[in-house]
């Protein structure tokens, strides 16, 4: 469950926000959401008997998907100023399926404890990564770190996250489970280690793990960390072995079945159709 439902009082202020969001429900033409049919077809044929709804995803730039709209290749939005070429030129560099690429979005934030677990079993695993640290989190890093693992790894304050996922470099995407992010790997066919924090990340977690079969969940342990042999044991499931082809396999399912959605006739390409109909004056 959403961890404002699954823990009772935490992030009071989001919760208000999130009901308040579908109070006028009722009133809406139709809902439009960021997803596909097969991807979650129970959930929205449960949902559609609720209100109007029209899955219109992956909303990604279409180079990565139907390829249909000219130069359409970014978002055309980030909230930080970034470089891509560090990035994407240390990528081509690696071998097929060897780097890890770590990313926990805009606002997740970890205290110095978590941060050296997730260092350690990093280098514990011994595989290539890129890992995405704001500047607000690097003096988080156990010291010289960057120095002990810079045969192996790359810390970036920010990265094009569709280009690198894209990399045919990348092996696995550990992230926080956001909804974006999850979409966004399922579209490139990359399995995942996830590792949620809050709001509708656990509920994510689920489905990456338990429903989609792409990724494993990190998992807490009694002091509310995911230690670092978690952390290793989690990217060596998804990066090696019969487990890590499994949900390889399972990712470029999604992935096709992401491509057919949006491609002309594909269930999110009618819904768009639909609903532009409908309004034509």
């Amino acid at each position: 469950m959403p961890a404002f439902i699954a823990f009772e009082g935490t992030y009071p202020a989001y919760f208000q926000l999130v009901l308040r969001q579908f109070l006028n429900i009722d009133k809406a033409d139709y809902v439009l959401v960021n997803t596909f049919y097969k991807l979650e077809a129970e959930a929205l044929d449960a949902m559609s008997k609720v209100c109007p709804l029209f899955t219109i995803g992956p909303t990604v730039p279409s180079v990565y998907l139907d390829n249909r709209v000219a130069n359409d290749e970014e978002y055309g939005l980030d909230l930080f100023e970034l470089d891509p070429s560090m990035s994407i030129k240390w990528l081509h560099s690696k071998p097929k399926g060897s780097v890890v690429f770590i990313a926990f979005g805009s606002m997740v934030t970890f205290d110095e404890k978590q941060m050296e677990e997730l260092a350690m079993g990093l280098k514990q695993s011994n595989f290539y990564f890129l890992w995405v640290v704001r500047a607000c989190e690097e003096a988080k890093l156990p010291r010289n770190f960057v120095q002990e693992t810079r045969e192996k790894g790359l810390l970036v304050r920010w990265s094009p996250q569709m280009k690198v996922l894209a990399n045919e470099a990348i092996g696995c995407f550990f992230s926080h489970a956001g909804w974006n992010s999850s979409i966004e790997a399922l579209s490139m066919g990359v399995p995942m280690v996830v590792m949620p924090q809050w709001t509708d990340q656990t509920t994510n977690a689920k489905l990456v793990q338990d429903v989609w079969k792409v990724g494993k969940r990190a998992k807490v342990d009694e002091n509310g960390l995911v230690g670092r042999e978690e952390v290793e044991g989690c990217v060596r499931q998804v990066m090696e072995g019969e487990s890590g082809k499994e949900m390889k396999d399972n990712a470029i399912k999604w992935m096709n079945l992401a491509k057919e959605a949006v491609c002309e006739n594909g269930t999110s390409d009618k819904c768009i159709d639909e609903f532009l109909s409908r309004w034509k004056v």
